[in-house]
């Protein structure tokens, strides 16, 4: 009898699923807390999806027959890793799958702070015409981007700065060799320094303890007031209420946000109310070809593990 893939997620997501599943495998798909996939979970050998907030003790007692847990997501901070250890069931992000699609948006960010360009976009609608006469815009070539933490996607980002001539300061708990900085064009600093020069602040880290809050009052304070902030990874690393005291006073010059403390971001979000912010609903990454790339990697998971071999992308902390 087949294996079962059990595949939960967006309707656009599970359309792309008959074309790039593998034979010998019986392949179901459920849309996200449907009666499809609570039916489906009991015989379920490989569950794939967005479906890092299913990672509970209740789900391996409702799945005992799992030997995959293949996220679609690059994140894994509301997945129970404690409950993922203990089940010795592989948990398995999606091997940078979404990264051109976050650097892109990324670099989105910046270019549109930097240029005003929603406000523009609304005076144009609004009958506004100023011509030559907009509000404060800037060029980023030649400008200094700092990147904090150079993953697969923050590397991304460099190479999508460079091309626009921007300087490259990057820094990241795991510093590169000097040949490899070489290589990519960038230097690393001290996050003070990081801080202190940039133009453009873009963080890519992941969401753990050490990352919580790690752009907080004080390191606001000794940013530039004509920085911008791109946040394309997780809303909590930076401290929301301080950085929108900060954007409201003056005291940066922008903001590009894809995440919030809060998702969906309640309606009384003071963010909403600035004029110096561009706004994202944590899309950067679910593109279409994304989303391809995220299923290829996790089909391609699910063979291996059925192969017999050791999954790829297994979660950092199951590791240790």
């Amino acid at each position: 009898m087949a294996e079962r893939v059990l595949v939960v997620g967006p309707k656009d997501c599970l359309a792309m699923v008959d074309d790039l599943a593998p034979k010998g495998f019986e392949i179901v798909k459920a849309l996200h807390n449907s009666p499809e996939q609570k039916a489906a979970l009991p015989g379920t050998h490989y569950f794939v999806g967005f479906i890092q907030q299913y990672v509970t003790p209740q789900l391996y007692k409702e799945a005992p027959r799992l030997k995959l847990v293949q996220m679609l997501s690059a994140g894994y901070d509301r997945a129970d890793l404690d409950a993922a250890r203990r089940s010795g069931v592989p948990l398995c992000a999606n091997g940078g799958a979404n990264s051109v699609a976050v650097s892109e948006h990324a670099i989105l960010l910046m270019l549109s702070m930097s240029r005003q360009l929603i406000v523009q976009h609304n005076n144009v609608k609004a009958g506004r015409w100023h011509g030559n006469s907009p509000p404060t815009v800037h060029e980023v070539r030649n400008k200094v981007l700092g990147i904090i933490g150079l993953g697969t996607i923050g590397k991304k980002v460099a190479k999508l700065a460079l091309a626009f001539g921007m300087t490259v300061h990057y820094y990241d708990i795991v510093r590169l060799k000097e040949e490899e900085e070489d290589a990519l064009g960038v230097r690393f600093r001290l996050l003070p320094e990081i801080l202190r020069h940039s133009d453009v602040l873009s963080l890519h880290v992941p969401l753990n303890d050490s990352t919580r809050g790690m752009i907080g009052k004080d390191e606001l304070a000794v940013m530039k007031k004509s920085a911008i902030i791109v946040n394309t990874s997780r809303g909590p690393v930076i401290d929301e209420k301080a950085m929108t005291a900060a954007l409201s006073a003056g005291n940066l010059f922008g903001a590009g946000l894809d995440v919030f403390d809060e998702e969906p971001t309640p309606a009384d979000n003071p963010l909403l109310q600035l004029d110096n912010v561009i706004l994202t609903a944590h899309l950067a990454g679910p593109t279409f070809e994304s989303n391809i790339t995220r299923l290829r990697n996790g089909f391609d998971n699910v063979q291996r593990v059925a192969r017999g071999e050791p999954a790829l992308w297994v979660v950092p902390e199951l590791l240790a």
